[in-house]
């Protein structure tokens, strides 16, 4: 397989830019005031270096499950879509009456991977109407050789690709996500000692270090912002915690989000607990001049998987 040469090159002290993309990279968006060329993006002198690829279309690959469905969260609401999840994460988010992550089958307890590169080009050969692309988890930036072969095969068939990360992990592609929905974790989603997990473990100290060990990464989340071509951010909450929402007003401040790039999202794995924070949340929102998004399969199919 041919590999297109380095999306970066530096040259002495200058950063220079192939020609395709030097105007997304030293964009900044008038509410984003982070430069591509600042010296707090501490990894962009690394990415010189050949950005890694899939080789082989028919080996596994830490993906979980592929297949069609219609976009429930931000800004993408609505459009049908192929979903990819990838399994492995960094985090083990628990949110109390909210339940566990609504995808712990790729964090708590991770399965394998059992598709391969070809079964998603096959999900848009049996689908050619569909022209958007979620990647999910799990934590798919933490898998960059799959992520970056997803951009070339989304730009080669002009399909809109959106990539669900909660933002630990910085990562460079030959060509930019087009939207990164961000859904950075706060304290009320630390898995609590003693809890009992999906699959009838019990929660321990070393679960917690691990969900807090990469648990806001402002770094990667400013790199990310500045290097892909659109973002908005997901803060989960359940209108309660008020700690929670000091804590998530404070991230939209140190990363100087504009509103209408924020969609609340309620807390909860089923109907039941969703319906719990849909009140004060939509109470909140509708007064303080911020996006909800209502997680609508969650209704629909509540833990029905592939939906």
């Amino acid at each position: 397989m041919n590999l297109l040469k380095p999306r970066l090159i530096i040259e002495s002290k200058l950063l220079k830019l192939n020609s395709w993309n030097m105007e997304k990279m030293q964009h900044i968006t008038a509410n984003n005031k982070l430069r591509v060329n600042e010296k707090p993006l501490k990894k962009i002198n690394n990415m010189h270096k050949q950005l890694k690829r899939i080789e082989d279309y028919e080996k596994n690959l830490p993906i979980v499950e592929v297949y069609t469905a219609v976009q429930s969260e931000g800004s993408r609401a609505g459009y049908p879509t192929v979903v990819i999840r990838t399994t492995g994460c960094t985090h083990r988010c628990y949110f109390g009456e909210g339940g566990w992550c609504d995808s712990w089958y790729t964090s708590i307890h991770p399965e394998k991977g059992q598709y391969n590169f070809n079964d998603i080009k096959e999900a848009y050969t049996k689908n050619p109407h569909i022209k958007e692309m979620m990647l999910t988890g799990g934590s798919p930036t933490m898998h960059a050789a799959l992520v970056n072969e997803l951009t070339h095969f989304a730009h080669e068939n002009k399909i809109f690709i959106t990539i669900e990360t909660e933002g630990s992990h910085f990562l460079p592609t030959d060509y930019p996500i087009n939207l990164l929905s961000i859904s950075p974790k706060f304290s009320n989603s630390v898995p609590v000692v003693g809890v009992e997990t999906p699959q009838g473990g019990i929660t321990d100290e070393r679960m917690v270090k691990q969900h807090n060990k990469l648990r806001l990464n402002y770094d990667a989340i400013k790199q990310s912002i500045s290097y892909h071509s659109d973002y908005h951010i997901k803060p989960v909450w359940d209108g309660k915690d008020k700690g929670a929402l000091a804590e998530i007003m404070e991230c939209l401040e140190i990363l100087d989000v504009p509103q209408d790039k924020v969609w609340f999202m309620p807390a909860g794995d089923s109907r039941e607990s969703l319906f719990k924070s849909y009140p004060v949340l939509f109470d909140w929102v509708r007064d303080n001049g911020y996006r909800m998004t209502w997680r609508p399969h969650i209704i629909a199919f509540e833990d029905q998987r592939e939906v």
